[in-house]
């Protein structure tokens, strides 16, 4: 298995506050991680650095075998499939759904003079099926439900081909049944042996996918915790990263966590 992504001794300081502290974290192409942890962790910042849009302060920072700050980062993010409510805000309301997808393919945001191929269009119906978007090819993305929207820009991350799949919440906002929806898909895509590498940002467990691998939980910018699911989630380390005592439980592959009484 290749490494692709590797955060060696990573600092980050804005501002002069501290946002990373000497994080050191490693992914394979096979792994499948959650980042779980409160507000202000640090975890948007991680989605930041693994994608390269922005630079440590200190420590280094290794993406697909480029390391930032050496490496042209716009090459680089043509390898990586990124999905975040801030992206999403930047389509165009009155974008279809198929160009919304097929525009991936230039890694532009909003259909303008590019020119795709039958395969491309091919590809594109391709991914919108496998994510159950097929139906609403034509429809504008402004007119989606929430879980629509969260799958569309989902089969535009994946309709390249990524190395690296990165998910920031991507069930926030979702009611009870697009967030299940989602995450029995995302567990599906999980779970096969053709899928990226992926990393899945969230603070409720409830929202990890069964096939889900490894889990790094964050606080105040440090690693509280980091390692197979099955042996990292566990009450404890969970009340060393949130600071409040609480209960997990388990079953058919999902978790709930709650106050301890």
């Amino acid at each position: 298995m290749a490494t692709v992504l590797k955060l060696s001794d990573v600092s980050y300081v804005r501002n002069g506050r501290p946002i990373l502290d000497g994080v050191n974290w490693s992914i394979d192409s096979a792994d499948r991680w959650v980042i779980l942890g409160p507000n202000g962790a640090g975890k948007t910042t991680l989605m930041k650095l693994a994608t390269g849009q922005d630079y440590p302060s200190t420590g280094t920072v290794d993406v697909l075998d480029q390391r930032l700050g050496r490496v042209d980062v716009r090459d680089l993010r043509t390898r990586i499939g990124f999905v975040s409510s801030a992206l999403a805000r930047r389509i165009p309301a009155d974008e279809t759904v198929i160009n919304l997808v097929l525009t991936a393919a230039y890694a532009v945001e909003g259909r303008w003079n590019e020119s795709y191929d039958e395969i491309d269009v091919r590809q594109a119906r391709r991914v919108l099926a496998e994510w159950d978007l097929e139906g609403l090819a034509d429809r504008k993305f402004g007119t989606l439900s929430d879980g629509e929207r969260k799958r569309a820009m989902i089969a535009r991350a994946v309709m390249a081909d990524p190395e690296m799949l990165l998910l920031d919440e991507p069930g926030s906002s979702l009611d009870l049944g697009a967030r299940e929806r989602l995450v029995q898909m995302l567990s599906g895509f999980a779970q096969s042996e053709f899928s990226p590498a992926m990393i899945l940002v969230t603070h409720h467990v409830e929202e990890i996918p069964p096939g889900f691998t490894h889990l790094l939980l964050v606080a105040d910018g440090k690693v509280k915790a980091a390692g197979p699911i099955d042996s990292t989630l566990t009450s404890e380390n969970l009340e060393r990263t949130f600071g409040l005592p609480l209960e997990l439980t388990a079953k058919n592959g999902r978790y709930v966590a709650t106050a301890r009484a």
